[in-house]
């Protein structure tokens, strides 16, 4: 081959393809804290760098490099979402999926999804559905871009049911986005026949995380659903006593021990490693909370949902 050939052969030879994609932990930790310390990557993963890991190992997970995973994989109320034109193209690349045809009305969004062996898959979202479900007029998206929302809700209906294998847990950005979240002080009353069940409980929050945590791992199955609805706010009771505590030390007041208040992630991941029921599971995670690292409380919120799959895949 003369010179001239070989100027030839290299103008028109395809460029090799730089692949970033990490080939072991060591390598994603350095990827995680070079991405953490960008600005271009999502403002939720700047300086976060257990955050950022865990989107790389979910896109790992479903087949996205880790920049497509950074761009794709929101963290929403501390579980990693998908948003919806990833799920889309995921779904769409899988060699099980034969077609998805979407069509949209001003009223109804209508998602058509055939898996190759199996009977077409049809799922609607409509201006009635969301009426039903409290999203129409919501403030934000739904008022702004109403038919975009329904498309949304339709595509992830059908998809999540027909393609679970594709999307392995992962959650929609857009439905969970629309999730209640804190209604403020409202209290519900706890029924008579509680027999004093939630004075007990508020008598333990009143004492610190450690001894609510205790009184809630001993509590039956009954006690336990008997309090749900008054749960969130006792565990957020338990933490402002620890709180209260820790400033009297800082100025003088009474020297109360809290070493037993808080758990470190190294003990929390292991009682969480540990559960081989859900109860001891979420018994485990009721610690989750108590780690002050925004990251660490990702990483283990990533480890319980996968406990709980194989917990819920061993019953079935």
């Amino acid at each position: 081959m003369t010179d001239s050939n070989i100027a030839e052969f290299k103008a028109i030879a395809p460029a090799a393809k730089f692949d970033m994609s990490p080939t072991n932990f060591t390598e994603m930790m350095q990827m995680a804290d070079r991405f953490a310390d960008s600005n271009m990557v999502p403002k939720d993963f700047i300086g976060k760098p257990g955050n950022v890991l865990v989107a790389i190992q979910w896109g790992m997970e479903i087949g996205l490099k880790p920049l497509q995973a950074m761009q794709n994989i929101a963290v929403i109320n501390g579980r990693p979402c998908l948003w919806g034109d990833a799920v889309i193209a995921l779904a769409r690349s899988s060699a099980a999926c034969e077609y998805i045809i979407e069509t949209q009305t001003a009223t109804e969004a209508t998602c058509k999804v055939k898996r190759r062996g199996e009977a077409e898959q049809v799922r609607t979202f409509s201006m009635t559905d969301a009426k039903l479900a409290g999203l129409s007029g919501k403030q934000g998206p739904w008022t702004q871009y109403p038919k975009r929302m329904m498309q949304m809700r339709a595509r992830a209906f059908a998809i999540r049911d027909v393609f679970p294998d594709v999307l392995k847990g992962l959650a929609f950005a857009e439905e969970v986005m629309d999730l209640p979240r804190d209604m403020g002080l409202v209290q519900q009353v706890a029924p008579a026949s509680n027999n004093g069940l939630l004075e007990q409980a508020e008598a333990a929050a009143s004492m610190g995380v450690a001894t609510y945590q205790a009184f809630w791992a001993k509590a039956s199955k009954e006690d336990r659903k008997s309090l749900a609805g008054e749960h969130e706010r006792l565990k957020a009771t338990a933490s402002s006593a620890d709180k209260a505590r820790t400033i009297d030390q800082g100025t003088g007041g009474i020297n109360t021990p809290l070493a037993t208040a808080n758990k470190t992630f190294d003990e929390v991941m292991a009682m969480l490693c540990k559960a081989e029921t859900m109860d001891a599971l979420f018994v485990a995670g009721e610690w989750i909370h108590s780690i002050a690292d925004e990251a660490d409380q990702g990483i283990l919120n990533a480890k319980f949902d996968e406990i709980r799959a194989n917990i819920e895949n061993g019953a079935a």
